[in-house]
């Protein structure tokens, strides 16, 4: 099959979606064409790296100076800046060149469904099935920022767009021929959006056209849910002893929902776990902390915050126990997924495994309140066969239920199929 993949940032790593399935699907001997955006260097590295694993990469740099332009432009609009912010001109022509080629288009993310739209509007004939892989519903989670996080992009412009998003959300899921996200709980959210009489009144507004026959051939089949995996070959358990006193937190953390769940750790789980192991230390791992991630270490030597790591994996398998209190969030928890790869005993919050259909006290361990979820780290610091037993769980459930080649599988049926009814 020849697949048009466009994603608005490069695939690496860090963000394993769009990496693993570009990466399976060439290896199911499809021919991937990648379309896609970078701004700095590394970013242009991992675009070289990208064209280790498919047919061929189209990237046009889209500098932060030119997204912030693009940001500025949708302001007196009705366009989510989300859906702007990834926008450049020449990726759009370049990816109208060559469609007489494909038998299927993938669209990810809000910031990507705006190439998906350009490629159906501009071609009245002969039109390719399209699919946008959603991954999350970004007004879902817009809605828990603008209520909750702790950051000034969370608080202020999640509050600014969350109208927007949830407008153009709820018209994008007819435009596509099917739609993909990671969890129920975002499948439900797009389900609401599509039926919202407000969000279709807007529709000719927001200039996405959506005819009345279109809204009505929406059904419980044009949503479907792929939640994320795990390279198990990359995330393994290591043979090291863990430090007994080592607790992690992982993610990116320039995004507004880890900085949020970073600060609710610090503030109001480690002074409860302290008080009776004082010894005990947390990392901080990832990415772009912001400033007042950053001073957290200052304030006590015992929290460890690392910044940009050539390799999260030693952390993940050094710790104890993985402290991922998610306060909210959308989609599925790739954090979650690669501590239980690690074997690391994961401790989280019930919006983190939303998309999971994992065991709680048997896979996991899940609390509500700050109290609950600390006494679960010292039961689980406390006992060294319950932290084994507990990891070992882990990794079974991913073997079991999140291996990408499964995943990815069930992705290619999708395509299969909206190819068929297309043609």
């Amino acid at each position: 099959m020849n697949i048009f993949y466009i994603v608005p940032y490069v695939p690496n790593l860090i963000r394993v979606r769009p990496f693993n399935f570009i990466r399976e699907l060439s290896a199911r001997g499809h021919h991937v064409k990648v379309f896609t955006v970078w701004k700095d260097e590394e970013e242009y590295g991992n675009v070289q790296k990208l064209n280790n694993i498919c047919e061929e990469v189209n990237a046009v740099r889209v500098t932060p100076q030119r997204s912030l332009l693009n940001v500025a432009y949708a302001f007196p609009t009705s366009q989510p800046l989300q859906y702007v912010y990834s926008w450049s001109d020449e990726l759009a022509n370049k990816i109208q060149e060559d469609l007489s080629w494909v038998d299927v288009v993938h669209v990810e993310h809000l910031r990507g469904a705006r190439y998906g739209i350009s490629v159906r509007d501009g071609r009245a004939e002969s039109l390719p099935p399209i699919v946008w892989d959603s991954v999350d519903s970004i007004s879902y989670l817009f809605k828990q920022a603008s209520n909750v996080s702790r950051t000034r992009f969370g608080s202020l412009i999640t509050r600014f767009d969350l109208k927007r998003t949830r407008c153009y959300e709820a018209e994008l899921v007819h435009r596509f021929d099917r739609v993909i996200v990671t969890s129920k709980v975002d499948r439900e959210e797009l389900i609401r959006l599509a039926k919202d009489a407000d969000g279709h009144r807007l529709g000719g507004e927001l200039g996405l056209g959506v005819s009345h026959l279109e809204r009505n051939t929406l059904d419980q089949e044009h949503i479907h849910v792929l939640p994320n995996g795990v390279d198990l070959d990359y995330f393994t358990p290591a043979d090291n002893l863990r430090d007994p006193d080592m607790l992690v937190f992982s993610g990116k953390m320039s995004y507004h929902a880890n900085a949020t769940a970073a600060l609710f750790l610090v503030e109001q789980l480690m002074p409860r776990i302290w008080c009776e192991r004082p010894q005990v230390q947390l990392s901080i791992v990832g990415k772009d902390p912001p400033k007042q991630i950053r001073i957290l270490q200052e304030i006590d030597p015992r929290v460890i915050v690392t910044g940009t790591v050539p390799d999260i994996r030693p952390y993940l398998q050094n710790a104890s126990v993985a402290l991922l209190p998610i306060v909210y969030g959308a989609g599925c928890q790739n954090k979650v997924l690669e501590a239980m790869a690690c074997g690391t005993p994961v401790v989280t919050m019930p919006q983190a495994i939303s998309a999971l259909k994992v065991q709680e006290g048997e896979e996991i361990f899940v609390g509500r309140e700050p109290d609950e979820l600390a006494h679960l780290v010292l039961d689980l610091l406390g006992d060294p066969n319950l932290r084994s037993r507990i990891g070992e769980a882990g990794r079974l459930f991913v073997e079991k239920n999140h291996r990408w080649t499964d995943i990815t599988a069930k992705l290619e049926e999708i395509y299969c199929e909206v190819r068929d009814v297309k043609h």
